[in-house]
């Protein structure tokens, strides 16, 4: 996504109550604004008018990746040959296509994509990669490094930037 302007100005209300959600995004909307200092009724505007913008972008259940049965992640340097940008609409839209891979950017450096994949296990990951990644037109190469340990992988994002 590119940089985007939000719809309304930000300050630190906003930043307070995406802060907060993005520890509890099950917070109840009265305790929100309570923590807040605001009325519910105006806290929900808030939180409404922060979805339209997009800033927050949805809500969802957080998975221990190990405890489901996901214990291997492995981050894939794709190299590509024939750069266009439908070349990379085409990747792009593969990576999307695979449920395994949770995380994917265009990079600088010696490697073109930088892919985040999880998967139960070394013969799961080979079975990805040959059948699935590599498989992918104009992927030339793919360069994999293993997660032995994994120290932090969630936000809450920092918004100290917001004054």
């Amino acid at each position: 996504m590119r940089n985007v302007v939000p719809q309304h100005e930000l300050d630190r209300v906003d930043r307070a109550i995406v802060s907060r959600l993005q520890v509890d995004g099950r917070l109840p909307n009265v305790d929100l604004a309570d923590a807040v200092s605001l009325s519910p009724s105006a806290c929900l505007r808030r939180v409404k008018g922060l979805e339209a913008s997009g800033i927050i972008a949805g809500y969802r259940a957080e998975v221990d990746r190990v405890r489901s049965g996901l214990g291997l992640t492995v981050f894939l340097d794709l190299r590509v040959e024939g750069q266009s940008k439908e070349t990379a609409d085409q990747i792009e839209r593969a990576l999307r296509s695979i449920p395994a891979v949770v995380a994917a950017y265009v990079v600088s450096g010696a490697a073109d994509f930088m892919v985040e994949v999880t998967v139960p296990d070394l013969a799961s990951y080979e079975e990805l990669l040959l059948n699935q990644i590599l498989a992918i037109g104009s992927v030339a190469s793919a360069q994999s490094r293993f997660a032995i340990r994994t120290v932090l992988s969630r936000g809450p994002l920092p918004l100290d930037h917001w004054r």
